[in-house]
């Protein structure tokens, strides 16, 4: 039987649809004709990414404009989405990234963790109850350990890869592919003040990859794939040393 995920065209809930990566990965989306249901909080920069994907082949574009903090409306928001695609087959989700100012902190672990654990909880019993479909959520290398530059930023993404697996192992049965996504570098606003190094990729080119991990329905994926025997080797380095290297 055809996989319905992988079949065109399909039916995408966008959660931070204005990311540079996000936006990269729909354009390839709306190339197959997909069916969007962007959300994010700012309605300007909505109103152009429907624009851009209704040029590039989307079937149709729907806009949202909310604020994912707000956990509370997930619920409401997520089962308003379902009903005007008529179905969700893949869940996209991609959240915006002081560590020592508590509220800071704060607020990156509410953002990068806590909004993501209740939009992925909805979601994977959404999909469960269906029996089919996908959730692709864009962590991040640096969940894979703690460095001094980014720790707190690392461990929501940590945390949420732990969640992941989790969710993964407890919805794989019912038919559902939980997608894990690790990019290293990549050039976007977030990173414009940082110096562009050999190690940075373009959104087009992660992009790539990430539809392709989304169609054969991987559980993790590094992205461009040389991060993943980068982070292999960061991980391998016993502690003691690494401390000394101060990273």
């Amino acid at each position: 039987m055809a996989d319905p995920v992988a079949s065109a065209p399909k039916r995408v809930l966008a959660l931070g649809a204005t990311s540079a990566i996000a936006e990269a990965t729909l354009r390839l989306l709306a190339e197959q004709h997909a069916t969007f249901f962007l959300v994010g909080r700012n309605a300007q920069k909505l109103a152009a990414v429907r624009d851009d994907l209704l040029t590039r082949g989307a079937t149709a574009v729907t806009n949202f404009v909310a604020d994912l903090d707000d956990t509370a409306a997930h619920p409401a928001m997520l089962s308003h989405a379902a009903t005007a695609l008529g179905g969700i087959d893949l869940a996209f989700l991609a959240q915006p990234a002081a560590e020592k100012n508590y509220a800071v902190a704060e607020a990156i672990l509410h953002t990068n963790f806590l909004s993501a654990v209740s939009l992925v909880t909805w979601l994977a019993n959404y999909f469960e109850a269906e029996h089919r479909g996908a959730i692709a959520v864009i962590s991040s290398v640096a969940g894979d350990r703690g460095r001094k530059s980014n720790y707190v930023y690392g461990a929501s993404k940590g945390g949420l890869n732990i969640f992941l697996d989790g969710v993964r192992n407890r919805i794989d049965r019912a038919g559902v592919n939980v997608l894990t996504i690790k990019p290293g570098f990549v050039a976007t606003p977030m990173t414009v003040r940082l110096p562009q190094g050999p190690l940075f990729a373009q959104p087009a080119r992660v992009a790539r990859y990430i539809l392709r991990a989304i169609e054969k329905r991987k559980d993790v994926v590094y992205v461009p794939p040389f991060w993943g025997l980068i982070m292999l080797i960061v991980r391998s380095i016993p502690r003691r040393i690494f401390k000394k290297m101060n990273m």
